[in-house]
C-alpha cells in the first residue's frame, strides 16, 4: 500500500490582517482565531490521519525560522523554504518530488495552513475518504466546500455525475472550474446546488501529479528536474537549499488550478461535511467569537462604550477603548495601530502601499 503524506502550504503575507500580520509572521503564524497559531491548528487536525514523519511544510525563506518554531515536532528535513514565492503550482511540483523520493507511489494531500475548521472529526473523515479515492484510481481529488451564501470572493467547482462513495462520502466528477463570479452568477450557483467553493485542498498520488505536470506544464516539470535529481541522491532538508535557490527564480508564477486542474480530465470533487472559513479579512474573525450585547467583539484589554458592531484587538496589556463609534476595526500592536471602518477591510492592501513609501517602512511590513 502506498504511504500517505500531507503537504501544508504555509506561505503568503496575510496583508489583510495587518498590523498583527507581518511578512515574517503572517496570518498562519498567528492565533487569529483560537489560542494557537493557525499552522499549529492545521497540524493538530492532520496528525490523526498522517504521521508526523510524513508531514511536509512548504513556506517562504523569510518565514522559515518562525515556521520551524511552530513545527518543532516535525523532522527538520520536512520543512522546506522556497527562496522566492512562485504561487501554488511550483509548490505542488516540489511537493510531488519530495513525496516521490520517500515513496514513488505515495499519495499526498495539499492543504492550506490558515483555514478555520472547528469540526476536526468530520475533517479527518473527509480527508481519509479523499485518500481512499486517490488510492483507488489515477484521479485528482479536490475537497469542495458547500456554499452557504453567494460569495464572490471564491472560485467555484461544478459537480458532474456521481463517481463513487468512499468512507460513505460521495465523490463526483468535475465538470468545470469557475473563477470568482459576479454576484448574480454566484446566486445562480448557490440555487442550483451543483457548485462548491474551491478551498485549495487536494489529494492525489505522486505519479498522477507528475503525469499531469508532464502533460500540462512541461516547462515547470523540466524546471523541477534538478530537485528530483538531488532528492534521488539523498539531498534532503538544508542540502536541497542550493538547488532551490538556483532553479526557483526561473520558474513561472502560476497557480495549480491554472496549470493543472483546469486542463485535466481526471478531476473529481468530494463535498466537505465539515465547517470551513478561510477568514480572509478582519470582519471574518468576528464570526468565531461571542459578541457582547451590542455586537462588539474584543480580544485583549479592550472595551467599547456607546458603540456597536466593532472589532477591537489589543495586545501587550495595552488598553484600547472605543467610545461612541460603530462598525470599526481597531487593532493595536506595539509598533502600529489600525483604525478602519469594517466596510474598508479589503482596502488594507492599499494602505500598505502607502506605508511602503515611509522612511524605515520595513519594520511595519
Amino acid at each position: 500500500m502506498p504511504q500517505h503524506f500531507a503537504v501544508i502550504i504555509a506561505g503568503g503575507k496575510g496583508e489583510r490582517f495587518w498590523p498583527q500580520s507581518r511578512a515574517r509572521r503572517p496570518k498562519h503564524l498567528l492565533p487569529i482565531v483560537g489560542a494557537k497559531p493557525m499552522l499549529a491548528q492545521t497540524l493538530d487536525r492532520v496528525r490523526p490521519v498522517v504521521p508526523a514523519k510524513n508531514i511536509f511544510v512548504i513556506t517562504g525563506a523569510v518565514q522559515e525560522k518562525a515556521v520551524r518554531e511552530v513545527c518543532a515536532r516535525l523532522p527538520a528535513a520536512n520543512i522546506i523554504a522556497e527562496p522566492v514565492g512562485r504561487d501554488t503550482a511550483p509548490a505542488v511540483a516540489l511537493a510531488a518530488a519530495l513525496v516521490a523520493a520517500r515513496d514513488p507511489e505515495g499519495v499526498f494531500a495539499v492543504l492550506p495552513a490558515d483555514h478555520v475548521i472547528h469540526d476536526a472529526t468530520a475533517y479527518q473523515r473527509d480527508l481519509r475518504a479523499a485518500f481512499a479515492a486517490a488510492s483507488a484510481a489515477p484521479v485528482m481529488v479536490t475537497i469542495g466546500i458547500k456554499p452557504d451564501e453567494p460569495a464572490t470572493g471564491f472560485g467555484y467547482i461544478q459537480q458532474g455525475e456521481k463517481w463513487k462513495n468512499f468512507e460513505r462520502c460521495p465523490v463526483f466528477r468535475v465538470k468545470r472550474f469557475v473563477e470568482k463570479p459576479a454576484p448574480e452568477v454566484a446566486r445562480g450557483y448557490l440555487e442550483s446546488g451543483d457548485y462548491v467553493w474551491n478551498a485549495g485542498m487536494f489529494v492525489w498520488s505522486a505519479p498522477v501529479v507528475q503525469a499531469a505536470l508532464a502533460a500540462h506544464a512541461p516547462e515547470l516539470d523540466a524546471g523541477m528536474a534538478p530537485v528530483r535529481t538531488a532528492l534521488a541522491k539523498g539531498r534532503e532538508g538544508r542540502a536541497l537549499v542550493p538547488v532551490l535557490k538556483k532553479i526557483y527564480p526561473a520558474l513561472t508564477r502560476i497557480s495549480v488550478d491554472y496549470a493543472l486542474l483546469e486542463r485535466a480530465d481526471n478531476v473529481v470533487v468530494l463535498p466537505a461535511s465539515f465547517d470551513w472559513d478561510d477568514v480572509g479579512a478582519w470582519p471574518a474573525v468576528a464570526r468565531h467569537y461571542r459578541p457582547d450585547a451590542a455586537g462588539n467583539v474584543t480580544r485583549g484589554l479592550a472595551l467599547v462604550e456607546q458603540g456597536a458592531g466593532n472589532i477591537v484587538f489589543s495586545g501587550d496589556g495595552h488598553l484600547t477603548a472605543v467610545l461612541g463609534a460603530d462598525d470599526l476595526i481597531v487593532v493595536h500592536t506595539p509598533d502600529a495601530t489600525l483604525v478602519a471602518p469594517k466596510a474598508k477591510a479589503q482596502e488594507i492592501k492599499r494602505l500598505l502601499k502607502r506605508i511602503e513609501t515611509l522612511k524605515g517602512a520595513a519594520k511595519w511590513l
